[in-house]
């Protein structure tokens, strides 16, 4: 078997691992803590969405600043920093503005990270391995997802409400993951230069990609209007009446499971092809959103979120190594920055008009509308395989 685990790709998703338990800790109470110092929902999907649109735009930029001057380590590393930094922070002071602040840094971390860690990755790893390597990362960050609830909730088992100590103690697994950081180094010498690219430069990759890139980042864009927050899931099981406790649990499972088939999915993405792995991916997605519009008992909803974890196990790593297949070297971290950018604002607006869809005709014509939506996407994807897999032969 060919060895595709160098120290760069252990390191980067060890890194990954480490942040995502700090994040992923907060996750659950992040909510529940900003309405005890007077935020009201209103203002919480506010803070949500300027933190996200922060990301989002900041993706594209810092991708093609990467590319222009041939590193990855500085803004990996200070991405991280940013982050792991941000969450002690937001308990410093309850002031609106103060969180306002901190949530954005921690959101604009990882838009300096994203392009940059991604290009690192595909830099490690030849076409024949992109999905064993990006399963393998995508393996360890979702384990971080899972153990950091977890270690919320028994925390606030024997410390209940106490959520200004669960960010301070959310700072050792990040300062764990700033301290990998300093062992990564750059493959090539940095190309100095002056300049750096205006805010919005990235928008012209379109103009000089390839059209299976193109043919490509239409199909997952068109995807990202049906796929709203995860937080629209959560909210299915309480409006079936199901307790705190057991959505946190399901949410857990969701990981464990997500993290458990990242790797293997990656290995067989890399024989059947990784296109065919983000359709069979994709198709999950529309048959668990159809689900979920009857869902109503408890094994339904731990069948549902097990399949949910096979979707995202055949899609969210799988595209960006299918992407980075389908670009020139130097221009990684700007070709997922720049799909990655559209991706957070389209999911922004994805979250808004399906909220306005619940709220108007509920749940179910929701999540119904959801899955016939992707199903259509798959449709598409499926009709221009054959292109994209004349730049990738195992489409």
């Amino acid at each position: 078997m060919q060895r595709f685990l160098t120290r760069t790709i252990l390191l980067v998703s060890f890194v990954s691992f480490f942040t995502d338990v700090a994040s992923e800790m907060l996750y659950p109470v992040m909510p529940v803590y900003l309405q005890s110092i007077g935020f009201s929902v209103v203002l919480i999907g506010v803070l949500e969405g300027l933190a996200e649109a922060t990301a989002g735009l900041s993706k594209g930029y810092f991708g093609k600043y990467s590319d222009k001057i041939g590193s990855r380590v500085p803004f990996v590393r200070w991405g991280y920093i940013l982050s792991a930094v941000s969450k002690p922070l937001m308990a410093a002071f309850a002031m609106p503005v103060w969180v306002f602040f901190v949530r954005t840094l921690d959101r604009l971390g990882k838009g300096i990270r994203t392009g940059a860690r991604d290009a690192m990755l595909s830099d490690e790893s030849s076409k024949e391995n992109k999905g064993k390597v990006f399963g393998f990362h995508r393996a360890l960050d979702t384990a971080g997802a899972a153990l950091g609830p977890f270690a919320a909730l028994i925390f606030l088992h024997f410390y209940p409400a106490q959520y200004k100590w669960l960010f301070i103690i959310a700072v050792i697994p990040g300062i764990i993951a700033i301290a990998l950081t300093f062992l990564l180094k750059d493959k090539q010498k940095v190309v100095l230069t002056k300049e750096s690219p205006s805010f919005f430069s990235f928008l012209s990759y379109w103009g000089e990609s390839s059209k299976p890139f193109k043919f490509l980042v239409i199909g997952l864009l068109a995807f990202t209007l049906f796929n709203s927050s995860d937080a629209f899931l959560l909210l299915s099981i309480k409006q079936n009446g199901f307790s705190d406790s057991y959505m946190i649990a399901v949410y857990i499972f969701y990981n464990l499971v997500y993290a458990l088939l990242s790797f293997p999915i990656g290995i067989l993405a890399d024989r059947v092809g990784l296109g065919r792995t983000l359709i069979i991916g994709l198709s999950t997605f529309a048959v668990v959103y159809s689900m979920l519009g009857f869902a109503t008992v408890s094994w339904q909803f731990i069948l549902i979120f097990g399949l949910y974890a096979i979707y995202a196990a055949s899609t969210e790593g799988i595209s960006k190594a299918l992407i980075s297949n389908l670009v020139e070297k130097g221009k990684t971290a700007t070709a997922i920055g720049f799909y990655t950018s559209f991706a957070s604002i389209f999911t922004l607006i994805a979250s808004s008009l399906a909220g306005f869809i619940w709220f108007t005709f509920g749940m179910k014509a929701m999540f119904l509308i959801s899955g016939f939506g992707v199903l259509c996407v798959v449709l598409y994807l499926v009709f221009v395989a054959k292109l994209t897999a004349a730049y990738n032969n195992k489409v």
